[in-house]
């Protein structure tokens, strides 16, 4: 998803120079193996129809060393080299880095690649913690200080980072069918949906938190495969903000040596009632309600218990005179 979210932007860009410029066609430098291909040119047709997508490196079959060559050879700054050759993409939400995945090897991902989360060695050995607050399921503010996202996610990014958490080593389904094995670095972003979901846990009403877990995929499979220009992502949208209505309030996050985890969390709008769910004197729950509510709950099950089940005295299986 951290590359996935990128596509939609660079292709927003490139359709306004294009039409700047009056140009009849748009370019891309993916190959013909990865998602990035899909994305683009999805998004490039969504948006402008009328012109022509061209891919020359999908054409080309370009290796990773006739890149690498060709880079060089032309003057264009890439961090992949024959030493490390290993592609990296990176933006607001994290760092993904591409390395090789033997089919029978347990190796880990090469050393000295990882430039947002330190080693778990390197990490602050006292611990810490942080409040990130938000508004209508935004984040607005980290320990009390009103920031932007933008501002929020790199300063996440060195805290959360430093004390060694925030990486993920996957394997990946491209949308052409073949697995990739892919490292990702985003301490800010796991940070933040951490205590975003702990957040809605206090906020949202149990039906609709169910059903915006269900969706959530759905959103997600959308912008991977590269239909963020879609009615349905739109649609899907709508409903995720008509969710994130009462999602304010602060979470506070701990931060140990290769860990993060939620310590409390606050809300104006909390469902949480003391008074339901305690059992101290104060305990304003009507327990005579729960009889009849109980019998009826269960009510289908008794009646086929019975008349078909372990309740009946049936075993199940047919006597000998309904046989005859």
């Amino acid at each position: 998803m951290l590359s996935a979210l990128s596509r939609p932007v660079i292709a927003r860009h490139l359709v306004r120079a294009a039409r700047e410029f009056g140009a009849d066609a748009l370019g891309h430098g993916c190959t013909g193996k990865g998602n990035d291909q899909v994305r683009f040119e999805t998004a490039l047709r969504t948006l402008a129809p009328d012109l022509q997508v061209v891919a020359p490196v999908r054409v080309w079959g370009f290796t990773r060393d006739d890149s690498i060559d060709y880079a060089e050879a032309h003057g264009i700054p890439i961090t992949a080299s024959r030493e490390k050759p290993y592609s990296i993409d990176a933006n607001l939400v994290g760092t993904r880095h591409r390395v090789r995945c033997p089919r029978r090897s347990l190796g880990g991902s090469p050393d000295g690649i990882f430039e947002l989360v330190a080693d778990v060695a390197d990490a602050p050995t006292d611990s810490t913690e942080i409040v990130i607050g938000f508004e209508q399921g935004v984040p607005v503010s980290l320990d009390g200080v009103a920031m932007g996202l933008h501002e929020i996610m790199p300063a996440l990014d060195r805290i959360v980072g430093s004390y060694g958490w925030g990486r993920l080593d996957m394997v990946e389904n491209r949308r052409v069918g073949i697995k990739s094995r892919e490292t990702y670095e985003c301490p800010g972003a796991l940070a933040l949906m951490l205590a975003h979901s702990d957040l809605e846990s206090i906020t949202v009403e149990r039906d609709l938190a169910r059903e915006k877990t269900r969706l959530e995929p759905r959103w997600a499979d959308l912008v991977y495969d590269g239909h963020w220009f879609s009615p349905l992502r739109e649609a899907l949208d709508a409903f995720i903000d008509s969710s994130q209505r009462y999602v304010t309030g602060d979470v506070r996050l701990a931060l140990e040596p290769g860990r993060c985890h939620v310590t409390g969390r606050r809300s104006d709008h909390s469902l949480y009632d003391d008074g339901l769910a305690t059992y101290d004197a104060h305990d304003s729950f009507r327990h005579e309600d729960a009889e009849g509510f109980v019998r009826l709950w269960g009510l289908s099950l008794t009646t086929w218990s019975e008349r078909q089940g372990p309740g009946s005295g049936k075993t199940g299986s047919k006597t000998e005179s309904e046989k005859g």
